[in-house]
């Protein structure tokens, strides 16, 4: 049974075994509501599954309770008494961890020194490393964890890795340990090993809270699923509750607004400019293929960890693939760098645009030519600054960037301005194919409209353009077709007549059949 918005007070057993209860705990930014009289429980010895599409919530609420972020309101009960968590080192001591999906860990140094880094035994002024070591094979033992704890942390596998998160967490006598999609880098067999150590750990006691999109597991693991959809908290299931479908419609919700949904581009829909076939990467994907046609929108859903990202860095160079074929235009192309992908027409905004796609210091002017430099110099290497400047000017004009000239410093523009610069650069480049990697993130609703126009707009134009989106009802309003992803691999191509919401998220937690 879903249970109410509101706990009500608990007798017998479950009061005792009870460690961890969040009450209306609300949290905002700047413009936006992150927590809204958000509320769970934690038990001694269980899995607590807490599940949401992205920007649910999930990270923010954890950042509360790892002492990351301070709570705006509500009430943080911790083994029967009210606790204000203000810092990540009261969460420590508290016996609160946190394992990231990103891990923080220092490849060059020791398995021991890594999981007690700034605690280690000493003699006088100098590191015990014997004494380190022992402490550290003494824990691992503990845990069932068969590793030398004086090899080297960059050496370890992925999976070798989060093992040593883990035993770090619990090095601080750990009460409750967060994990946030610790398998979204993991083969089976490593998953596999994750979940014998969670075993050992319920059986000790220890209250896991598990992040996870990945509905196989739900099943596996928990013992209830707590589920917040837009910083709110919608329902916990227990364990015999726990159905996929239920799970998904209380993530997207019932009455879906699918809003506006793109005109179809009949308009030369034959014409494939982009075809990949059986793209591969040593870490990830398997086997992708798809098919992306001029004046088309193509977009690529998927929850964090599925390889939309990834798929994009393949193909344009960024990182290596292990495997598969890439057409242009039908022509072979064999692209191993960035560079080799914008000779050829592709352009990609990446979904950190201050740090990989912005000189931020610099001006606009400097920023719209600087994939296209070449192109306003005269054989002897020397810029035609006027050349540049009016082409700059153009842009500014038809994208309509708000900017004072085109000499204004590129970080004072607002967040949609300096997308819209980034665009201006790869059009400046002439690329016709462009890849938009979360292409409104961060953006307010009155730039994301702008951008949306600016998209259909292009696609119009015959640009063709790959959007890669955690927001499904983006996706929805701009994409003609949509490539689902989970773990990888392709699991559905949808023409957006046919496509949903909750359809999308049954293929992207694998609820709906793999694409053959």
């Amino acid at each position: 049974m879903i249970r109410p918005s509101s706990f009500s007070d608990e007798v017998g057993e479950r009061v005792t075994t009870q460690l961890l209860k969040v009450e209306g705990i609300s949290k905002s930014f700047p413009g936006v509501q992150a927590l809204h009289d958000v509320q769970f429980e934690l038990n001694r010895g269980e899995v607590l599954t807490l599940v949401g599409e992205n920007g649910a919530g999930k990270s923010s609420l954890m950042k509360i309770l790892s002492g990351i972020y301070t709570k705006d309101s509500g009430r943080i009960v911790f083994e029967g008494e009210e606790v204000d968590i203000t810092s990540p080192l009261q969460a420590q001591h508290l016996g609160i961890s946190i394992i990231h999906q990103e891990m923080n860990l220092m490849p060059d140094l020791t398995i021991a020194q890594n999981i007690y880094i700034g605690r280690e035994p000493r003699a006088g002024f100098f590191l015990a490393e014997n004494a380190l070591n022992r402490k550290t094979s003494e824990l691992l033992a503990r845990l069932g964890i068969d590793l030398d704890p004086r090899q080297k942390v960059g050496e370890l596998t992925v999976a070798k890795q989060q093992m040593v998160e883990i035993a770090k967490a619990l090095s601080f006598n750990a009460k409750v340990l967060i994990m946030d999609e610790p398998t979204s880098a993991l083969t089976e067999a490593e998953t596999e090993t994750l979940f014998r150590l969670i075993e050992q750990l319920k059986a000790s006691g220890t209250g896991i809270i598990y992040i996870s999109h990945r509905m196989e597991e739900l099943k596996r693991l928990a013992d209830r699923v707590t589920v917040l959809r837009d910083g709110e908290y919608i329902g916990t299931l227990e364990r015999d509750e726990i159905d996929v479908p239920t799970i998904i419609e209380m993530m997207v919700g019932r009455h879906i607004d699918e809003g506006a949904r793109p005109e179809a581009a009949e308009h030369a829909r034959d014409q494939v400019v982009l075809k990949v076939e059986g793209l591969s990467t040593r870490q990830l994907l398997r086997d992708v293929s798809f098919e992306l046609h001029r004046g088309e929108i193509l977009g690529f859903a998927g929850l964090m960890g599925a390889g939309r990202t990834e798929v994009a860095r393949a193909l344009i160079g960024a990182d290596p693939s292990d495997g598969g074929d890439v057409q242009i235009n039908g022509t072979a192309v064999k692209i191993k760098q960035p560079a080799d992908a914008v000779r050829h027409g592709v352009g990609y905004l990446s979904e950190d645009r201050k740090q990989l796609g912005l000189m931020l210091e610099q001006d606009v002017n400097f920023n719209i030519q600087l994939a296209s430099l070449r192109n306003y110099m005269n054989p002897a290497g020397v810029m035609l600054d006027g050349k540049g400047r009016q082409a700059s000017r153009e842009y500014v004009k038809s994208l309509r960037i708000k900017t004072p000239s085109i000499n204004q410093t590129t970080k004072l523009l607002s967040g949609g301005n300096q997308q819209k610069v980034v665009i201006a650069k790869w059009l400046a480049r002439d690329c016709d194919i462009l890849i938009f990697d979360e292409p409104t993130r961060g953006i307010d609703v009155g730039a994301k409209e702008e951008i949306y126009k600016l998209l259909q707009d292009l696609a119009a134009q015959g640009k063709s353009i790959i959007v890669i989106s955690s927001e499904l009802p983006e996706v929805l309003r701009l994409a003609h077709r949509i490539v689902v992803m989970a773990n990888g691999r392709v699991t559905a191509v949808l023409p957006n007549e046919e496509a949903s919401q909750a359809k999308i998220m049954q293929y992207a937690t694998h609820a709906g059949d793999e694409k053959e």
